[in-house]
């Protein structure tokens, strides 16, 4: 219902704002509105990739040339296109479709651009990205001015059927908006905005980050040359240089100061700076206040876009509209609903039906030893404790089993399983899931997002998945705030909510990696029950790691120490204290064991 609601909010800021311009200032303001709507489907098309995936695209400007172009030689008349573009390439030639016809094929000839180029541009990220689209821009555009018998090279491209109903190109700026937010809430939509937040984070769920990015950049892709079809037309008359990087300049503008994270932000971004454009364009033949006369000033438009990002990257780098869609966010009293038909939680083995075994990892960074052959197994039903000081190696032991780094000798495998070749995104569907040492949540999404993607990505559908959420928010207590964002919770909550987004995946294997730092003793305690009741109540393997020796002790069967890369003592955890080399370790000879343990010890 929220998501509705939110559509709804963001097509009628649209209506109004169209319906005020027309109302206000007739026929000019028709004009205005007329360009605002194409504007609208373009910028919304290229919030669909830059917005979820984090990276910045110039290369939009390149999908709107195909679009303006191919729609034009389409709805060409038959007898114009003879004298205008008499060295057509015969399969184009001749076809004079109505403008509403024509748009399915160049959605398609989109798609297909958007697909040879997004196996490239897919696995690029940021200022890369940037570049790379950059660079499909002057290329796209370099062939438009060199194809002379296609697009009269540079000069005017002339006979294009005009829209002049508003209407029409309204109705496309509202499909538009519809397909955006369709795509934003779904599994995809999810899937990227979870890799624009923290791509090792996505990985470790079982995303792709390559196939995101490549479904956002070729959606986006269609959508924008359609929507250089409908600049084409309501230009009527056009050049390469009508979608060349003055356009593309704006569109980012447009995008930026609205907010790009959404939908409702892109369409309020272009409806602000078209205010402005059109506000700054009468004051270019120059004005007079207070008895002074300003001259002529070309080019002042371009100025104040550029003043209006910088501003609003200074004032309010988020946008206008900040990261969430205009219009009600999902509160808890909606949230409970789903809970009333949660997901039982899944017993995934029984005690000792399967271990994560460990044989002989070894890893060394420029010549530095941080793992040496190291053994180990974490069975279902249990609480494997892994311990050791600071520097010991014990993070890079869990991302030498999750794929994180590759090892340089050993392996680990779960039964039959051998993930020693395993791509990274490939470990949590043999059922190890796992937390950080540094808290890796998406900070763009709300608390009920987080696991909600991280139940997408196991594949469930979306009411299986909705409802696996609220189960897994319920039993860390943190459905009465499913609904804010995550950078925004409590530092104890936060800590809950990777290990729930962990737990969403319904795994065999949890590794935890200091889950208690930075916790007060009330919340450790807390978590220690609860994690004690997840591990015997699911038939989970556990292995944890955490410098709170109390804390361990507390939840461990066995306990596993390491120290500078070595493991140095395995055993249940009366033995672990009682171990010389632990003993050594941790306090020296000065201290005994009992001491060290008897009340909590950061080391």
């Amino acid at each position: 219902m929220a998501n509705r609601l939110r559509s709804a909010t963001t097509v009628g800021v649209l209506l109004v704002s169209v319906l005020a311009l027309t109302l206000l200032f007739g026929n000019t303001g028709e004009r205005i509105a007329l360009q605002m709507c194409v504007n609208v489907a373009a910028v919304v098309a290229l919030a669909v990739y830059c917005g979820n995936t984090g990276n910045v695209s110039f290369g939009h400007g390149a999908f709107m040339t195909i679009g303006a172009y191919l729609s034009g030689i389409l709805t060409m008349p038959t007898a114009l296109q003879g004298s205008a573009l008499p060295q057509l390439p015969k399969f184009l030639a001749g076809h004079e479709l109505t403008v509403l016809v024509a748009l399915p094929f160049v959605a398609t000839a989109g798609l297909g651009v958007a697909i040879l180029t997004g196996f490239a541009i897919a696995r690029l990220k940021e200022a890369s990205a940037a570049i790379a689209t950059l660079g499909l821009l002057i290329i796209v555009h370099s062939i438009a001015v060199s194809a002379r018998e296609i697009t009269r090279g540079s000069q005017t491209f002339y006979g294009v059927p005009r829209i002049t109903d508003t209407l029409f190109v309204l109705s496309a700026a509202v499909i538009f908006i519809l397909i955006a937010r369709a795509y934003r809430e779904s599994r995809w939509g999810f899937f990227a905005r979870a890799v624009r937040d923290d791509e090792d984070a996505a990985t470790a769920l079982g995303i792709v980050p390559f196939r995101a990015r490549f479904i956002a950049w070729c959606l986006s892709g269609a959508m924008a040359t359609v929507a250089g079809a409908l600049q084409g037309h309501v230009l009527g008359a056009f050049s390469p240089a009508s979608f060349y990087l003055s356009l593309v300049f704006a569109q980012i503008v447009m995008m930026i100061v609205g907010g790009m994270s959404s939908v409702g932000g892109a369409v309020v971004g272009v409806i602000a700076v078209t205010m402005l454009q059109n506000s700054v364009r009468n004051l270019e033949g120059g004005f007079s206040v207070a008895g002074f006369v300003l001259p002529e000033v070309f080019g002042l438009t371009t100025v104040a876009l550029g003043l209006a990002i910088l501003l609003i990257i200074w004032l309010r780098p988020q946008g206008i509209v900040g990261m969430f869609e205009l219009g009600p966010e999902a509160d808890s009293g909606v949230l409970r609903k789903f809970s009333r038909r949660s997901e039982p939680a899944s017993n995934s083995a029984p005690v000792g039906d399967e271990q994560l075994v460990v044989s002989g990892l070894s890893k060394s960074f420029a010549g530095v030893t941080a793992v040496n052959d190291i053994s180990l197994s974490v069975p279902t039903g249990q609480i494997t404790g892994l311990i050791g000081p600071n520097g010991a190696g014990k993070s890079t032991l869990i991302n030498l089993m999750t794929r994180q780094y590759n090892a340089d000798a050993g392996r680990t495998h779960m039964g039959m399983a051998d993930f020693t070749h395993l791509p990274r995104h490939a470990v949590i569907r043999r059922g190890v899931a796992r937390s950080f040492q540094n808290l890796r949540l998406f900070h763009g999404l709300t608390a009920f997002e987080n696991v909600l993607v991280a139940a997408f990505a196991t594949g469930h559908t979306r009411r299986t998945a909705e409802a696996i959420a609220l189960r897994e928010l319920t039993a860390f207590d943190l459905a009465d705030i499913a609904g804010m964002q995550a950078e925004k919770l409590p530092y104890g909550a936060r800590k809950r909510l990777e290990i729930t987004r962990a737990l969403a995946q319904d795994p065999t294997m949890l590794l935890l990696d200091e889950p208690a730092a930075g916790m007060n003793p009330a919340e450790t305690e807390d978590l220690a029950s609860r994690l004690d009741a997840v591990g015997r109540n699911r038939n989970i393997g556990i292995l944890l790691i955490d410098h709170d020796l109390r804390f361990v002790n507390r939840l461990a069967d066995r306990i596993v120490v390491m120290n500078r890369g070595h493991k140095i003592a395995e055993g249940t955890p009366k033995e672990v204290r009682t171990n010389a080399h632990v003993i050594e370790a941790y306090i020296g000879w000065g201290r005994t064991a009992q001491t060290a343990i008897s009340k909590p010890i950061t080391v």
